[in-house]
């Protein structure tokens, strides 16, 4: 799983529609390097080193797992998409956007085109203006001195001013709000881990992660399924009620809403494939009788992907009991989890197909994935 990494990137424009190419900007950056967590006021001020129309400028914080130098070629990319002409070396001049990487968490570098924390933040109160709005407490990791002090410290007496004019956050268009408990479904390597800890991460979901690998029976089945089938379903059944009734009768108060990478009735669908007839009713009748109070989830999400791709993830992630997996299984799968699925129509499902897609390395296909799920 990427690590997130809090990045505070600068925004100015004294060209053209100012505010809509600070905007436009704002989006693109939310579409290509992640999510914004914070926006700060937006402020005038004159044009600095050259004569030019006074320019807007803001500050934002945004979440990525991208590293500095894919984070400052990315800025550089939505520069030239808005219309930005570039400059010559060490020249200023009137621009429709300008873009800076100004702090990526504490990290101090210096390499060809890139030097972190941007070596000019803390000499320009257009930018440390905005900056403490949404930084006030970030320590500048090279002076080792607050944000707010290097406001009081500053030398440049510029007059900067804030406007009542608000930047959109791209990243509340995708609402959660109808939802209490979000469960992410799907077959063996689909990706419903990844998916559940990015919401979690991304709208301050609490996180249901089901224990599998603790399951001593799992690699004991992928080699002798048939003797060891019925004893591992059973053990499933008695961690999943555990796990899924403790945590779902714990409250967060500081939490939104509840995602799990599981449903309980994932029980049913694979006892059904792994065990004969006779052993799978008495199975269900014990299913039935545990879960019968547990709640279901207000949402059911079922992450579709194709055997192909499905064996390729299940190689990526090298886990060694899975490398017996076939194909006829994965097929099994999917055809008992949508079978199961069109039999319950109270169910509140959305089935997405990913088979084309990666939403772990491309930020766009997770966007894309967003939208499938909060569409109405």
């Amino acid at each position: 799983m990427n690590i997130y990494k809090p990045v505070y990137i600068a925004l100015g424009s004294n060209k053209g529609d100012k505010f809509n190419y600070l905007q436009l900007a704002v989006n693109a950056i939310h579409q290509k390097i992640g999510s914004i967590r914070k926006l700060s006021k937006v402020y005038t001020s004159p044009a600095f080193g050259f004569e030019g129309d006074d320019f807007l400028n803001a500050c934002i914080k945004v979440d990525t797992h991208l590293k500095p130098k894919k984070v400052l070629s990315t800025l550089l990319a939505i520069e030239k998409e808005l219309g930005r002409t570039p400059s010559g070396k060490g020249t200023y001049q009137s621009r429709c956007i300008d873009l800076d990487l100004l702090l990526y968490e504490d990290e101090i570098l210096e390499i060809k085109n890139l030097v972190l924390p941007h070596p000019e933040m803390h000499k320009r109160q257009f930018v440390l203006q905005p900056l403490k709005d949404i930084a006030i407490d970030v320590v500048h990791p090279k002076l080792n001195n607050k944000v707010e002090d290097l406001v009081l410290h500053c030398k440049d007496e510029t007059e900067v001013e804030p406007i009542k004019i608000w930047l959109k956050n791209p990243s509340k268009a995708y609402d959660f709000s109808l939802y209490n408990y979000i469960a992410i479904e799907g077959n063996i390597g689909a990706g419903k881990t990844s998916l559940a800890t990015k919401l979690s991460k991304d709208f301050n979901a609490k996180l249901i992660l089901e224990r599998f690998a603790d399951n001593p029976f799992l690699p004991k089945f992928y080699k002798e399924p048939q003797r060891y089938a019925f004893t591992l379903e059973m053990s499933f059944l008695a961690d999943r009620y555990q796990q899924i009734s403790d945590d779902l009768s714990q409250l967060d108060l500081f939490k939104d809403f509840i995602v799990s990478d599981y449903d309980v009735f994932k029980s049913l669908i694979f006892s059904k494939i792994t065990l004969p007839e006779d052993e799978f009713m008495l199975y269900r009748k014990l299913f039935y009788q545990v879960y019968k109070d547990i709640p279901k989830p207000d949402l059911y999400v079922y992450l579709y992907q194709n055997t192909k791709r499905l064996q390729q993830n299940i190689k990526k992630r090298g886990r060694k009991y899975e490398k017996e997996i076939q194909d006829e299984y994965l097929d099994q799968i999917n055809a008992g989890y949508l079978d199961f699925l069109k039999n319950h129509p109270e169910f509140n499902v959305k089935i997405i197909d990913i088979s084309d897609k990666d939403f772990v390395k491309n930020r766009e296909d997770y966007l894309w994935i967003l939208e499938q799920i909060c569409e109405v």
